[in-house]
């Protein structure tokens, strides 16, 4: 029930964290108003401070004073050292806003409660910070921290704090109640002191349940980077945090004793208090405490003018311990970023936990002597000093991006390494026995192993060099490995140094898009549009190296638009597939051949091959014969899939239904090039494949010769004279045009077509004829009988192909086909756009000269 009402609390307050984070400020604000109302003039203000009479200073309470402040200085430090090992930033953010904001409302208290006189604030600060926990703020934000999403953050958040929450309630009663009994005692210096215990504890529990858990959920949700498809403050070394966390529940029996210790303690404190008021000793506001406070004021005015030696003590060791922080712990930082996040990702019952004691022994981390790879060498307090390692410089960032120091040991306590560990840091890896043990144990995994040893693994053929994305803890360093192995057989070692590998999704190219990945290939993207079809308007995405193609395909996109725009239509829509079978001789193949061309054969084939698929069903079978050879050509639509495996697996299972009908019959090849496929086929020119379209256009006198700067008459007679003579003298199969494939590869390159298919996608016949009154407009059609476009499976699936699809409004949820059929219409459409274009720049002579200008590199010529 208790767990049950923190949840809800977490989940209220990490879903409203700007209501909650100006409510709390609203009542720290009101909380200083209150004050300002009822404080008097013996407060120091800026500028002027009424005088006070001055008493005698105790050497011993300057020397407690003294020491109190250095221990929280050299405490905060070591809780943010600790913390920074972690290998998030954004917790020690976090961790860093807690503190100065619960610093701030305890501020507040104190002024609000002794606000006669604010140089008690002098003395409370100090042991607010000694007494400040930041295991229990850490702890939640790792939590949130978990998280796979924004989404997600807000669940984790009530979760954490449904765990940390009874827990942390409990501690801080417990903390308060035997704080308090000190301001019983009768000792006016240790009232005041237990007294800014208690407030200290008050402080850090109003704001670990309010401000920060709404400030964490606010800043991971304002943090919308992402990486390798995954918020980019994710950390996955803290995926298991929440069993961790619920194993470490406190004993029950533990917090029974706590419950009746606190019901004790209560019982003592009423009594003591009652007991006061009735013999009139009672220590309020007047009494000692007060007393106190008001000499506080006098005992140490605000004197800017003079620094005495506990000043001087004070800021330099702060000025100490902030320069080694910052300067000299970079170095170490970054070589053990993550130097317990193996141990905090392991099973519960695995000791020791790393996090949870490092968090709260407060001891330091390594330190830092000698020379590593990365410039320094760590040495482990009370060891000997680690070997050197040289880590592949590719794979170390992506060691760090996900928590992991490719040459950092695993832990068993703060600044041990442990015994399984021990071994990365020699001269030489670790034997294939034990490398081959860690890598089986889920508990460790790849990520306890170097880079040097993983090669040395792939070498040996432990590990097969296609699976190492699969095998390693993100598939970023499987890529970073291959690189590194690849590197020293290549004949310019550094050949690869400008391909990029680094923040891509590689989970998505697994399995769908390549294998033995080393990176990916960045290819310049330019729009063409708007291109005006069928009454919309489309901005057409096309990926090229070629300069002058996107320019001249936009300058056909704009005459089409000035024209009233271009139509087009699907004139047909199926895949194909062409397997091959072998029977004994030539005639029992024409027997077969017969049987499937009858309605019954048919229906045979049909019914096993429709099983295999929602959306592919059987049209049509081409059975042809070459002596005991049958080639049988099965046509189906596919869908908005392009369509070839599913094809492939149809006919698959197709074949095995017909051998059942035609035991004598042998499979040769689910593909016998009678499909065919990236082929030039006539075939394809004739049949057509995939989706066959039409698309034309009428452009008027005016338009061809202002803006294509040509006329019709010129553009007629090169067409026929180019690209229709022309090709047949070529004995060209489907080439009746000017280059079609251009403007075909490019968008399918942008939209994550198969570029392959370019071959028999750019199949294309370009018509013009003068047309209009005394033949001055120009009609121009292109005729594309087999495109093989689809708008699911394959490269579409990648984020950047993806948002090309988009662009063209093709990737929502539509009619079956719809979305694949007008990706066909727009690339018909393109082409068109493009034909015009240079047919008009040949037509006018000006095809040297634009290619001159747009596609010669200035950097190559003024090299030459």
């Amino acid at each position: 029930m208790l767990a049950r009402l923190f949840r809800l609390h977490g989940l209220l307050v990490a879903s409203h964290p700007w209501e909650v984070i100006v409510g709390t400020l609203a009542v720290t604000v009101c909380l200083m108003s209150m004050n300002s109302m009822a404080t008097s003039s013996q407060i120091c203000r800026w500028g002027e401070c009424p005088k006070v009479e001055e008493e005698k200073v105790y050497s011993s309470d300057m020397i407690i004073l003294t020491v109190t402040r250095c221990m929280a200085i050299v405490y905060i430090y070591f809780q943010f050292k600790n913390l920074r090992q972690l290998g998030s930033k954004y917790i020690l953010g976090i961790a860093g806003l807690f503190t100065v904001f619960s610093s701030f409302v305890f501020s507040t208290v104190v002024i609000h409660f002794f606000g006669r006189e604010l140089t008690g604030l002098n003395e409370a600060l100090p042991f607010f910070l000694l007494l400040i926990d930041l295991s229990k703020a850490c702890a939640l934000a790792k939590f949130a921290l978990s998280s796979n999403s924004q989404e997600e953050v807000r669940e984790n958040i009530s979760k954490g704090m449904a765990i940390l929450g009874p827990t942390f309630t409990l501690d801080a009663l417990v903390e308060c109640l035997v704080i308090g009994i000190g301001t019983m005692s009768g000792v006016p210096q240790l009232e005041i002191m237990c007294c800014f215990g208690c407030m200290s504890v008050l402080a850090n529990y109003f704001v670990f349940m309010t401000f920060f858990p709404a400030c964490v959920s606010l800043v991971l949700e304002l943090s919308r980077e992402s990486r390798e498809g995954r918020p980019i403050w994710q950390l996955s070394h803290f995926a298991r945090v929440l069993a961790e966390e619920e194993d470490n529940k406190p004993n029950p029996v533990t917090q029974r004793v706590k419950i009746i210790m606190s019901l004790g303690l209560a019982l003592v404190h009423a009594h003591t208090r009652l007991t006061a008021e009735h013999s009139g000793q009672n220590r309020t506001a007047e009494g000692p405490i007060a007393k106190r406070l008001d000499s506080a004021g006098t005992v140490y005015p605000l004197k800017l003018t003079s620094i005495d030696l506990e000043q001087v003590i004070t800021l330099g060791l702060a000025l100490l311990l902030a320069v080694k922080y910052v300067f000299f712990e970079q170095a170490e930082t970054e070589s053990s970023l993550s130097l317990m996040s193996p141990i905090m990702s392991s099973p519960p019952n695995q000791k020791p936990r790393v996090a949870k004691y490092c968090c709260r022994r407060k001891l330091p981390a390594p330190k830092l002597q000698q020379k590593t790879s990365n410039g320094v060498m760590a040495t482990w307090p009370g060891s000997c000093a680690i070997a050197e390692l040289k880590p592949p410089p590719e794979a170390d960032v992506a060691f760090r991006e996900n928590g992991v120091a490719p040459n950092e040991p695993s832990v068993s306590c703060c600044g041990e390494p442990s015994a399984e560990a021990s071994s990365v840091y020699t001269s030489e890896p670790r034997t294939l026995d034990e490398c081959m043990a860690i890598l089986s144990d889920p508990q460790r995994g790849a990520r306890l192993l170097t880079n040097a040893e993983v090669m040395n693994l792939v070498t040996a053929c432990k590990i097969l060099d296609y699976k190492l994305e699969a095998l390693l803890e993100t598939p970023e360093r499987g890529v970073a490995i291959r690189r590194e192995m690849l590197t020293s057989k290549l004949p310019v070692p550094n050949a690869m140094a400008s391909l990029p590998y680094k923040n891509y999704d590689y989970a998505k190219v697994m399995g769908s898009c390549c294998e033995n990945v080393i990176g990916y290939m960045p290819v310049p993207v330019g729009v063409a549009g708007p291109l005006l079809l069928n009454d919309e308007q489309f901005y057409v995405p096309m990926a090229t190296t070629e300069g002058t193609l996107v320019a001249s395909t936009n300058r056909g996109c704009k005459a089409i638009s000035l024209s009233g725009g271009c139509s087009s239509r699907i004139l047909a829509d199926g895949m194909t597939r062409g397997p091959v079978v072998r029977l004994p001789s030539a005639c029992r193949a024409a027997e077969v051949k017969v049987w499937l061309e009858t309605p019954d054969g048919f229906s045979v084939v049909k019914e096993a091959f429709d099983q295999t698929s929602r959306f592919a069903r059987l049209e049509k079978l081409l059975v042809s014969i070459a002596g005991r050879n049958l080639y049988i050509r099965f046509h189906s639509q596919t869908g908005d899939a392009m369509g070839m495996n599913m094809l492939s697996k149809g006919t698959e299972h197709a074949l095995h239904r017909l051998q059942q009908h035609h035991p004598d019959m042998e499979v040769l090849s689910v593909s016998g090039n009678f499909c065919i496929d990236k082929k030039p086929a006539a075939v394809n020119w004739i049949l057509g494949r995939g989706k066959s379209a039409v698309c034309e256009a009428t452009i008027p006198a005016k338009v061809v010769r202002e803006v294509l700067k040509t006329s019709t008459a010129a553009l007629v007679d090169l067409n026929i004279n180019k690209n229709l003579v022309g090709s047949a003298m070529a004995g060209s199969i489907g080439g009746f045009n000017a280059h079609a494939a251009n403007t075909v590869a490019a968008i399918y390159i942008a939209c994550g077509q198969d570029p392959a298919q370019t071959v028999g996608s750019s199949n294309c016949i370009t018509q013009m004829e003068a047309t209009g009154p005394g033949g001055a407009d120009l009609y121009i059609s292109c005729t594309m009988p087999s495109i093989e476009v689809g708008t699911v499976g394959g490269g579409t699936i990648l984020p950047p192909q993806q948002a090309c699809l988009q662009m063209l409004g093709v990737s929502s949820p539509n009619e079956s086909g719809e979305n694949g059929r007008q990706l066909a219409r727009v690339v018909c459409a393109s082409v068109l756009a493009g034909e015009l274009s240079l047919m008009a720049a040949l037509a006018a002579g000006h095809l040297v000269k634009s290619h001159m200008t747009h596609n010669r590199s200035q950097s190559k010529l003024a090299e030459a």
